[in-house]
């Protein structure tokens, strides 16, 4: 907000969110917080890259936008780090500057980057804005040891120069953050993701769901060759179990000529992006088999659908499991994967209990409310540290 209006403590903000890709979990977490924080009376815009998602977001963006009293703005965002960079964060701050915003909340690695440089020009030119960063895993998820990646953690060093606040969704998160980047001086506050009230009604498998689904992304970080590769070795032993998967991403193809390859075409179907809850009936038991996540809105979302679940000991998902993490795979072992499989499909009944337990206790911590009440109060103690220093 420029110099010549004032922001009171329980006021209104002018809040603009900037994250690169429209897809996944982390734009599930901004649908999320700009319908909340839109019903609070706040006024909220979304910065994005125009070169990514298709008609399945394109839908979702067209229901989200009663919310945006600011606007929908597009601008091309490169996903590497490139020298195109500064010129992406130039068109984030022409895009940012005429919405005079309170708050420049960036998302993920490129978001991040782009809304605190973005967010640093609106500051030289008088606009007192706080500029937040949540990371949703991005660059925390890679290996600090080979010289290319440390040279993201760098680039992470110089950004929490223009960054007012840190908002982590787990504990993993934070903790990646400070042993990879180093412990943040700006605030820092854990803030789970939520969900709605509506979405802890159980979900009933319909007549004809297979045995197993999956539903996400298609990279390999989300582990779908493991999952491939554990339903070829049940075959081979015995157990033709069949599969639903849904989603899209870079390696669609090479999962589709995989399933081809190991000859599981008569087991398994690919289906285009789908809700959650849609795609839950379809499937009798839900494979989480990431090699990485920070916290997964489709492990959370499956726990308050009561949905049987199979996932890996990664990121923030033992946080959402709690005393039942024990029971979590190894990530990136097609063995202890099909394992895990064979013994949810043998014995259902211990499964469906496990699930119904997990969704009391999610129903506990994880609501949008209280998500976007803790985003909010992060927002506020930004923008007073900002202007009091000012």
């Amino acid at each position: 907000m420029s110099d010549d209006r004032s922001t009171e403590a329980a006021g209104p903000l002018r809040i603009v969110h900037c994250f690169r890709n429209p897809i996944g979990g982390l734009f599930r977490h901004v649908r999320d917080l700009c319908g909340a924080q839109a019903r609070a009376g706040h006024m909220v815009g979304i910065v994005c890259d125009s070169t990514t998602g298709g008609a399945f977001e394109e839908r979702l963006f067209a229901e989200l936008s009663p919310a945006l009293a600011l606007g929908l703005h597009r601008v091309p965002m490169e996903r590497s780090i490139a020298l195109s960079d500064l010129s992406g964060a130039r068109r984030v701050h022409r895009a940012a500057k005429p919405l005079s915003p309170d708050v420049l909340h960036g998302h993920g690695a490129k978001g991040g980057a782009y809304a605190r440089i973005g967010g640093t020009f609106l500051r030289a030119s008088g606009n007192r804005v706080a500029r937040i960063y949540t990371p949703h895993g991005g660059s925390l998820h890679y290996d600090p040891k080979p010289l290319k990646n440390r040279v993201y953690f760098m680039a992470e060093r110089v950004l929490e120069t223009m960054t007012d606040a840190f908002i982590f969704v787990s504990r993993y998160e934070a903790n990646a953050y400070a042993t990879k980047v180093h412990p943040p001086k700006p605030i820092a506050k854990i803030i789970p993701n939520g969900l709605r009230e509506e979405e802890f009604v159980p979900v009933q498998p319909a007549a004809d769901a297979s045995d197993f689904l999956y539903v996400g992304m298609l990279r390999d970080l989300k582990g779908v060759d493991v999952f491939i590769g554990a339903l070829a070795l049940l075959r081979d032993r015995g157990h033709p179990y069949t599969a639903n998967i849904f989603g899209a991403g870079d390696d669609a193809e090479r999962y589709r000529a995989m399933v081809a390859e190991l000859r599981l075409d008569d087991a398994v179907a690919f289906h285009e992006p789908t809700p959650a809850r849609i795609a839950f009936a379809t499937g009798r038991v839900l494979v989480i088999p990431s090699r990485a996540e920070s916290m997964p809105y489709i492990v959370l979302e499956a726990a308050a659908g009561a949905i049987p679940m199979i996932a890996t000991r990664v990121g923030g998902i033992p946080e959402i499991f709690g005393d039942k993490s024990d029971r979590l795979v190894e990530p990136g072992s097609i063995d202890s994967l099909a394992a895990a499989m064979e013994a949810a499909a043998a014995n259902r009944a211990a499964a469906e209990r496990m699930a119904a337990d997990l969704r009391d206790e999610v129903r506990q911590v994880h609501t949008v409310d209280a998500m976007a009440a803790g985003v909010e109060g992060v927002y506020r103690a930004a923008i007073s540290r900002r202007r009091g220093a000012a």
